[in-house]
């Protein structure tokens, strides 16, 4: 049988463990933001700087656009996401082309360039046997 002060007890200990649940929650939350705040005043400093490969105005823009979605909880380092992204960009092409740019996507055996030179060249080999 439950007694009233164990049933009081029970429901103090909840309470308590809500809270330190509730604050370790709010903490992560607080650490990510700062996190986005030291990240948006790098990136405002690469851009007045002009280290950004972008127009001020651009570069301004998404700074602003990162740390906003940051806020929202949307800024996600997720390397499954990244290589889904990747492997999207060949939904362009058709056949043996689609083929071969999804290898490309997976195998980085020869990778050259960058974003800020305009753009990342992917090499890859098929070999074709002789007929």
């Amino acid at each position: 049988m439950i007694t009233v002060p164990s049933l009081i007890r029970n429901l103090a200990l909840a309470a308590a463990g809500a809270l330190l649940c509730s604050t370790a929650a709010q903490a992560a939350k607080t650490g990510a933001l700062v996190d986005a705040q030291a990240r948006y005043r790098q990136d405002m400093a690469d851009c007045n700087s002009g280290k950004s490969n972008q127009d001020l105005a651009t570069c301004r823009r998404e700074a602003r656009n990162a740390l906003a979605e940051a806020r929202r909880g949307g800024l996600k380092d997720d390397p499954a996401q990244y290589q889904q992204n990747a492997l999207r960009r060949c939904d362009a092409h058709k056949g043996d082309d689609r083929t071969d740019c999804e290898a490309r996507m997976r195998d980085d055996s020869r990778i050259e360039g960058s974003a800020a030179e305009g753009g990342i060249l992917r090499e890859g080999v098929t070999v074709v046997p002789g007929k």
